[in-house]
């Protein structure tokens, strides 16, 4: 470490030469945290269990298979640009599944129960709650919530991974995700039973088609508060603050979404066209500059482990910026397959190393993140070792 900044990355006077470093593992912290997904990944299973039994109570096994094939179109166009945004930083797999799961099976049951319960109490209590309220007032509150609650989950067991706006929307784009594809489900099955093809069409052009991106936008503006929170020094009265604040912004949006969708065709479809539309193009405007944001400092990191002497400057070209990484999976391309899965690799550890060092600089679990540096700089020397023997 340097004399003039403790903070330092270590420097490889010989080189990058993994005999230098100690053996520091950080597994059985990434064991305990890919246990506790686990456990919620059960747990959110027995919750889509609950909800396809529902679905098939109300259409039948024909109907929920049906419409969830017609259901897969919308979900596979926003999976894809779920997958886009988290191209450069890739999240584990198994804290995507995770919210995926929650999004399909936690957050549904829990508007579920929370609309059967009050409809028990309405009757009791000789009050009817009208439709204007349920669609303006109570599903934005309660479906954002729902989901909003699988985001701050994950931020509080991935906080090793949950890196800035962009792992935010990641996380919340795939919860809306798993949202949404059960809500079609039940949309197009009702249209389809009551109204026909006719109506089924029409709730297809209007989900599918035109916003099929909707619960993506308002679940983000949660991701992307709680994104921001783990910038920086944390602390559970800013988490608490920024979390509350994107969620506001999340109602509000869901709300004014519904209340759009409440009007006639052509009213909806201008709705959708002032309102929406330029909605969903500042959250894409904001995701594309984050990544550009998150792009340089990547390369800033790996430039500072490359004046330690452990990247060269060609290597920080090619795994800290977007043409480079292009390159470098060509050029693995034509070494063969085994080459290919190390250069992935080498690509997403050094990625791993970059936030690595922001965590450091910006003091946030700075004792645990220089163990993580360690660990990481060992594993990015194995990497090119493998990336070269192809």
């Amino acid at each position: 470490m340097s004399a003039t900044d403790p903070y330092a990355p270590p420097t490889s006077a010989a080189g990058p030469i993994a005999s230098l470093l100690p053996t520091v593992s950080g597994r059985p912290r990434n064991v305990r945290m890919a246990a506790l997904i686990v456990v919620g990944i059960a747990i959110c299973a027995i919750a889509v269990l609950w909800v396809v039994a529902y679905l098939v109570s109300v259409l039948g096994v024909d109907g929920v298979v049906l419409n969830g094939l017609i259901a897969l179109v919308p979900l596979v166009a926003v999976l894809a640009v779920v997958r886009w945004v988290d191209r450069w930083e890739p999240e584990p797999f198994v804290a995507r599944a995770f919210a995926f799961l929650w999004g399909a099976g936690v957050s549904i049951l829990t508007a579920l129960v929370v609309d059967e319960t009050l409809n028990v109490y309405s009757h009791h209590l000789g009050v009817s709650r009208s439709q204007f309220f349920m669609i303006t007032v109570q599903s934005p509150i309660v479906e954002e919530v729902a989901k909003g609650v699988g985001v701050l989950i994950i931020f509080l067991i991935a906080q090793r991974t949950f890196d800035g706006p962009v792992d935010g929307v990641v996380y919340a784009a795939t919860i809306a995700a798993g949202f949404a594809f059960v809500e079609n489900i039940q949309y197009f099955g009702l249209a389809l039973r009551d109204g026909g093809d006719t109506d089924l069409a029409y709730t297809f052009y209007v989900r599918g088609i035109l916003s099929p991106f909707a619960h993506l936008t308002f679940t983000s503006c949660t991701g992307i508060a709680l994104g921001y929170a783990a910038r920086g020094q944390r602390s559970v009265g800013r988490t608490v603050g920024l979390f509350l604040g994107g969620l506001a912004l999340a109602i509000v949006l869901h709300a004014g979404f519904n209340l759009g969708s409440a009007f006639n065709e052509n009213g909806a479809f201008f709705f959708y066209l002032i309102v929406e539309l330029p909605i969903f193009a500042l959250v894409a405007v904001f995701v594309l500059l984050a990544r550009r944001r998150d792009a340089q400092l990547t390369y800033q990191a790996l430039t500072m482990y490359a004046r330690a002497g452990w990247f060269t400057p060609a290597e920080v070209d090619l795994l800290g910026t977007s043409s480079g990484r292009r390159q470098a999976r060509l050029w693995a391309r034509g070494r063969g397959p085994r080459a290919r899965r190390a250069m992935r690799r080498f690509i997403r550890d050094a990625t791993a190393l970059a936030y690595t060092r922001q965590r450091i600089q910006s003091n946030h679990g700075r004792v645990r993140a220089q163990r993580d540096e360690l660990r990481l700089l060992r594993v990015v020397t194995d990497d090119r070792r493998h990336v070269l023997a192809g």
